[in-house]
């Protein structure tokens, strides 16, 4: 089912600013869409609002042609999967994931054929009669998940569901998410603020921020080329390097001279209507190289190595005292103290506009 939103935008009553505004979106069917953002930024108030728990102020949203705005939850085909796993206690596995059905009186032979068919898809089939303060949190996740399977849905929502779990398991449910997705093949809705969630999972991403839609697209789209330089500094681990300066006489120099970047062909015909104007380049950690092979150099003094096994981050300082983040190799022998020359990747450089922050090089 495809989930439309057309100007949505969501006021609190008393309040004079709008938590979200202006959100025009189209989630396809099968998407698995994920609503990325910081704390605040209003992501958990758009999935509520697509979900019916919180009002719409204004603008429309549809599911398929169906305008849903005044539909009540209980009459959107809609199942929501909370952070907190909203698991009744007193009750068996089985009883939490039969309850819905339950409430709309299904037949009990229907009831249990789904209960044990969404256990035998979630792994927890020996867990059934096992009460929720008896199961692991990662063993727990998954009857959350299979409350909302059983509803067979045509939306299924998704509010942070793996933020209570530990890194390890964090990881091993992603795979069991995308995994269960695909062999749903149901319009699901993820709510995050872990960008690794995002980038691993979603075949669609929306970055929000303040309330406003920063970039939407494929996950290699917002690390190849983010929109604006929030984006850029959003997505990435380590994070993408912003450098200010100028473009003068056809390169980039940083605000200090110790850089001095000549661009691509390709992106001098974007750069042309900025000479003289202040900009900023952004480069990604791992798209530097030592020895300066690709031209342009500058000279940096390694502060602290992280050895992350298969790659080194170098953490350095340039001689007008800005900081620099570096990935390399992990067999690449770098010691701290030392002074490297560095080269760019002049294909890898992303352009945006200092005063607008919007990306020059599309």
């Amino acid at each position: 089912m495809k989930v439309i939103m057309k100007n949505l935008g969501e006021k609190y009553e008393g309040r004079e600013n709008f938590t979200l505004r202006n959100i025009n979106l189209e989630i396809d069917d099968q998407d698995f869409c994920v609503i990325l953002g910081p704390s605040g930024c209003g992501k958990t108030t758009l999935l509520r609002m697509i979900a019916g728990l919180n009002s719409i102020t204004e603008g429309d949203l549809y599911f398929d042609e169906r305008r849903v705005n005044t539909i009540p939850p209980k009459d959107r085909d809609i199942a929501m999967v909370f952070q907190s796993y909203a698991l009744y206690p007193h009750m068996t596995v089985y009883d939490n994931m039969a309850f819905s059905l339950v409430m709309r009186k299904e037949r009990k032979k229907l009831i249990d054929e789904r209960v044990k068919e969404a256990a035998k898809l979630l792994q927890i089939e020996e867990y059934l009669y096992a009460k929720p303060a008896d199961i692991s949190g990662g063993q727990r996740q998954r009857v959350a998940l299979g409350r909302a399977i059983v509803r067979n849905p045509s939306v299924f929502l998704m509010d942070e569901p793996l933020s209570n779990l530990d890194a390890k398991l964090r990881e091993h449910m992603r795979v069991e998410l995308v995994r269960l997705h695909k062999s749903l093949g149901t319009t699901s809705i993820y709510v995050t603020h872990d960008q690794t969630e995002a980038m691993t999972m979603a075949t669609k991403i929306i970055l929000l921020d303040d309330g406003k839609i920063q970039q939407v697209g494929k996950p290699e789209e917002f690390y190849n080329k983010p929109e604006n330089i929030f984006v850029a500094r959003f997505i990435g681990s380590p994070t993408i390097n912003i450098i200010k300066g100028k473009y003068k006489g056809g390169k980039f120099v940083s605000e200090t001279d110790t850089i001095a970047l000549t661009p691509s062909k390709e992106d001098a015909e974007y750069l042309k209507d900025f000479e003289g104007k202040e900009i900023s380049i952004g480069i990604r950690p791992e798209r530097f190289e030592s020895g300066g092979e690709f031209g342009d150099t500058f000279e940096a003094t390694i502060d602290v190595i992280e050895m992350l096994g298969k790659e080194k981050t170098l953490f350095a300082t340039l001689k007008d005292g800005s900081d620099l983040v570096i990935s390399t190799p992990g067999h690449y022998d770098y010691k701290e103290g030392e002074t490297h020359t560095f080269g760019f990747d002049i294909k890898a450089i992303h352009y945006f506009d200092s005063e607008t922050g919007e990306r020059i090089n599309r």
